[in-house]
């Protein structure tokens, strides 16, 4: 019924895919415009910066590794956009105000934050140590926080209007095996209910995306026999991929998303009605009667 992900030699959509995959906006709806998307080597970001660059947007991309970064920045200006990149940590506020800096140098404007930057690893809450809580939420809840102020700034000293986006969690009946990083991401969706008031004088809007079961390169990092877990995730008993996520980014940057500040849009498959993930291995408690 299911394709074997266990079997799996490697997960997410490819360049090809990320390129050629149809999409119902138009060729040129971010032309003349720049967006910075936070760990945007691999992955989710990866996805969510072809696809504005596919629409005409200029690019800046930033994440930790080198490597993945110059890939997909070689990928970016394959595909003919205005493209940067820049290997940094969100976790240093001083790395952060440098890469908002450098975007506005290189590109003159910034439009559209995407906070796609973020990990977490999946070990039961009662044997999570102080270091590992802490690197989650120093880089989940104070990393976003971090490039969001220093973007809002920017964006009130030059006067103009800003857009963030923070992908997030689909969190709203808890994560077990992930405390630390649910706590960090539902703080980030208040941040943002909060941010969409205090900010509404400055015409930033504030949204958030909140992906469930989505298949990508992170799959790798979880044991290969609880794999096939992520189906039991929703009631469609599917995965999304990276370009549902990427495409309900660019639906909320884009002037359909204009009236809307303040939300998270959930793309979940249902998952938020649904199903279950326990990325560590599931208490006996829980086996069906």
């Amino acid at each position: 019924m299911f394709d074997d992900l266990s079997a799996r030699t490697s997960f997410g959509l490819d360049d090809h895919a990320l390129r050629a995959r149809p999409t119902v906006f138009r060729a040129d709806l971010f032309a003349g415009q720049t967006v910075l998307v936070t760990g945007g080597g691999s992955g989710i970001g990866k996805a969510i910066a072809v696809l504005f660059a596919r629409l005409g947007a200029s690019v800046m991309i930033c994440g930790r590794r080198p490597q993945p970064l110059a890939d997909t920045l070689s990928l970016l200006r394959d595909l003919g956009a205005d493209a940067d990149a820049q290997a940094m940590t969100i976790r240093d506020p001083a790395q952060v105000e440098a890469l908002i800096e450098r975007t506005w140098q290189r590109f003159g404007r910034l439009d559209v934050l995407i906070n796609n930057a973020g990990g977490q690893f999946a070990q039961p809450a009662l044997d999570l140590s102080p270091r590992g809580w802490n690197a989650v939420v120093d880089t989940n809840l104070n990393g976003t926080w971090y490039v969001t102020q220093a973007a809002a700034r920017a964006w009130r000293e030059h006067d103009v209007p800003g857009n963030v986006i923070s992908i997030v969690l689909d969190n709203f009946r808890g994560m077990p095996s992930i405390a630390h990083s649910s706590a960090a991401r539902a703080a980030v969706m208040n941040l943002a209910r909060t941010l969409a008031v205090e900010w509404a004088p400055h015409r930033i809007r504030v949204n958030c995306v909140a992906p469930g079961a989505i298949e990508s390169t992170g799959f790798a990092q979880y044991p290969r026999e609880r794999l096939n877990r992520f189906y039991n995730a929703n009631p469609m008993r599917v995965l999304g991929d990276v370009f549902d996520v990427a495409e309900a980014c660019v639906y909320l940057a884009s002037p359909a998303g204009k009236f809307i500040t303040g939300e998270t849009l959930v793309v979940d498959g249902g998952g938020r009605l649904w199903g279950e993930t326990w990325l560590s291995e599931r208490p006996a408690h829980f086996d069906p009667v």
